[in-house]
């Protein structure tokens, strides 16, 4: 039998301290010694363990047991659900029409930064809203590549345009999984969120164009990337405030999709053609590994027929994804379909503080309800419509099972990573150091977001991790529980585009294959700059300065 302590050292600021290694050991192997993500994630597993076992007396069976439970929810479901993004992706260039999608979003603008914004960002949040997971990540990066972009610049523009939507994406899952931990009325968590998180989408899509092509980008398309900016964050706050909290990046992603397309009948924004000059000689210089190259096909002439057959993969994404989510009998009816294993060894013997078997031991196989085996029936119908041959299709399987085999690596000694330190104790350790500060908690709450995502990958799981423990801090300190339960989840989409999961999962998609220590090196300062952004606005949320801008409930 094992429990976790809190300060089992002896002290909490040595404990939290030694518990920080694991994460000390990820960030300078990746960011200074730049090894690759798959070494920098065993290295930082193997110090977990050490830490988990010799500091917070773990047995060392039970704490091989929880990295093994991780390591499977690692490869199955998020491997799974980035393989088959991937693949998806696939099937349609072997079919020859993504050249005709390439076109389609051509007819919207021939500006490769406008076409960067409305993929990555308002696309790419309709695919986080109702997928997550890494799919909109694997998919609009590959789709960024295919109008121009290098691989390095796309993987960096879609890690930075998959903050907005992080919050509110699967259908506000991260959301949901707060409240259903604290006991805080989810609703209220999303209005918070929704009053929080629409300040980074109005700023990302600027930020995004000024990655993507400089400052002289940014001076040539500023109009465009503001004007969807504000549409989405101000659908983003209306939706999260007044209509659907599992709705809001579903909202939020097509009415700015739609108001950008109508902006862009009335305005057109200079410097295309010099910018894809720019994109084109970078991307000559770039050597790849594994991408289909789709640059060969011949142009044809779009008719509206083969504009919608451009567009049936993503249409379909949604209609199956919204039915899956969104219709509560098949909600059920696959919801029904998971298998609650408990992990043997480890559940019955890790105890939570009540002495009571701790549910994290139970690990939910969602053979048919996750993203991923959606996203393969998704596949198979689209080859079918597409005629792919079965064995073109099975082959573009193999080839992307191939071309994954580190990655899948790295995502599985990562997740298993996050099951050590938050079984053996290390994250709440972690987590109640830092929240030793008093009331200016309010201004360090979202960090312990940005930490538990930049370790696990996943909003939900900083949540999981985090949530209640804001929760009891706020009531200690005497502030407002909902905020900081917010605020750990609003922190936690600026820590997703450095983890080293998602990290692999864009190397992957566009085939830099080991550069995931160069690719964060290069996003880590936006994560911490918007970091900080959010440390003070929700900082002086809890004050009276911006507390007119939080919701108010009868």
């Amino acid at each position: 039998m094992f429990t976790p302590q809190l300060e089992p050292l002896g002290s909490l600021t040595l404990s939290a301290l030694v518990a920080l290694l694991p994460l000390l050991v990820m960030f300078f192997t990746l960011g200074v010694l730049k090894w690759k993500a798959h070494w920098a994630g065993l290295s930082s597993l193997a110090t977990a363990l050490l830490v988990a076992i010799f500091a917070f007396k773990m047995p060392a069976g039970m704490a091989l047991l929880a990295g093994t439970q991780g390591a499977v929810f690692g490869l199955f479901p998020i491997t799974w659900i980035v393989l088959t993004a991937i693949w998806l992706y696939q099937v349609t260039v072997v079919s020859g029409r993504f050249e005709d999608l390439r076109a389609t979003f051509g007819l919207v603008s021939d500006d490769p930064r406008i076409l960067a914004i409305l993929i990555a960002f308002c696309f790419g949040g309709l695919m986080e809203a109702l997928a997550g997971f890494g799919a909109p990540v694997a998919i609009t990066g590959v789709m960024l590549m295919s109008i121009g972009f290098s691989a390095f610049r796309a993987a960096m523009v879609v890690l930075l345009a998959n903050t907005a939507p992080v919050a509110f994406g699967a259908v506000a899952i991260p959301i949901i999984t707060a409240g259903n931990l604290t006991g805080i009325d989810y609703h209220h968590i999303g209005a918070y969120v929704g009053h929080q998180s629409p300040v980074l989408a109005l700023f990302v899509p600027l930020l995004l164009v000024l990655l993507a092509d400089g400052k002289k980008g940014l001076k040539q398309v500023w109009p465009a990337a503001l004007v969807i900016g504000a549409s989405f964050a101000v659908a983003q706050w209306v939706s999260a405030t007044y209509l659907s909290v599992e709705l809001t990046d579903v909202i939020a992603s097509l009415f700015a999709l739609a108001v950008g397309v109508v902006f862009l009948r009335f305005w057109k924004p200079a410097g295309g053609e010099e910018a894809l000059e720019r994109l084109a000689a970078e991307r000559s210089q770039e050597k790849l590994e594994d991408v289909t190259e789709t640059d060969a096909t011949p142009a044809r002439a779009l008719t509206g027929g083969r504009i919608f057959m451009a567009l049936f993969p993503y249409l379909l994404v949604i209609v199956i994804f919204s039915a899956a989510k969104l219709i509560p009998a098949v909600v059920g009816f696959l919801a029904g379909t998971d298998l609650k294993i408990k992990w043997p060894g480890l559940y019955g013997n890790l105890l939570n503080n009540a002495g009571e078997p701790a549910t994290t031991a139970i690990y939910n196989f969602q053979w048919l309800s996750s993203p991923g085996t959606l996203l393969v029936i998704t596949a198979i119908i689209v080859g079918l419509v597409y005629r792919v041959s079965f064995k073109d299709m099975v082959g573009e399987l193999w080839a992307t099972v191939h071309k994954m085999r580190w990655s899948a690596l790295t995502i599985a000694s990562v997740l298993s990573l996050a099951y050590v330190m938050n079984m053996s104790g290390q994250t709440i350790t972690i987590g109640t150091w830092i929240a030793g500060v008093g009331t200016a908690f309010a201004f360090f709450s979202p960090i312990l977001g940005w930490i538990g995502t930049a370790v696990t990958g996943s909003d939900t799981s900083a949540n999981a991790l985090f949530a209640t423990l804001q929760q009891t801090t706020a009531d200690k300190v005497g502030l407002d529980p909902t905020l900081l339960v917010a605020a750990n989840t609003t922190g936690g989409v600026v820590g997703k585009m450095i983890s080293p999961q998602n990290l692999a999962i864009a190397c992957s998609a566009v085939g830099l294959l080991g550069a995931e220590s160069q690719l964060f090196r290069r996003v880590i300062w936006w994560s911490l700059g918007m970091l900080v952004i959010l440390c003070l606005l929700i900082g002086l949320q809890s004050t009276p300065v911006l507390s007119w801008m939080l919701p108010t409930f009868n």
